[in-house]
């Protein structure tokens, strides 16, 4: 899907036609320089390679250096694909937010919070064990039994338990976009986005 790689800046909220008060996310999208024009013909898919935000060049390798300048472009951080654009854009050429302009509603993926080793309750939503009476000392917040011991004598695979949790990449789908700002790059979106203040995301048409 034809796209952009955003950052997002963090929430507010905007007054509708009608008065009501919507929050929204605030999102800087673009602008992406096109770093490599995949075709058919040479890679047997076609798509295009855009890059975000600028990086120090001495941050950069000397592989990444060489692909940039045949870009003609400065070395940048974060590098996605995407296709189906509507025109084709040649090698080193800016995409801006303008491609939102008409959009209603776009996808934006993101890496979530990550909350680091989390028991079942926070993770799963687990109730806890029983009550806090009935002569129990220390379970509420315990899983309970993760098997019988007789039979099959193992735990199955994909058992809710405690561990890490977030830092996965979730897609938020048919997000309504609300505003398009060009002269700052941003973009306003309905509701909330998954990551953190100055996380990259990934908008899709």
């Amino acid at each position: 899907m034809p796209g952009l790689i955003g950052k997002k800046i963090g929430m507010t909220s905007v007054y509708s036609a009608e008065g009501k008060c919507i929050p929204c996310t605030v999102i800087e999208a673009g602008p992406c320089v096109v770093t490599q024009v995949k075709t058919l013909e040479s890679d047997g898919y076609a798509a295009l390679q855009l890059a975000f935000e600028e990086k120090k060049e001495k941050r950069t390798t000397k592989a990444l250096d060489g692909h940039f300048k045949k870009a003609n472009t400065t070395p940048k951080k974060k590098l996605v694909e995407f296709s189906n654009f509507d025109k084709e854009y040649a090698l080193g050429e800016a995409v801006t937010v303008d491609i939102f302009a008409d959009t209603v509603y776009v996808d934006v993926a993101g890496v979530t919070k990550g909350k680091g080793f989390q028991g079942v309750v926070k993770r799963h939503g687990f109730g806890g064990v029983g009550g806090a009476t009935h002569g129990q000392h220390n379970r509420l917040r315990a899983p309970g039994s993760i098997g019988a011991a007789s039979y099959p004598a193992r735990v199955f695979k994909g058992m809710r338990m405690a561990g890490r949790m977030g830092g996965d990449t979730v897609k938020v789908q048919n997000l309504q976009v609300l505003k398009v700002i060009p002269e700052n790059n941003l973009l306003l979106v309905k509701g909330s986005l998954p990551g953190s203040k100055g996380s990259y995301v990934i908008i899709e048409k």
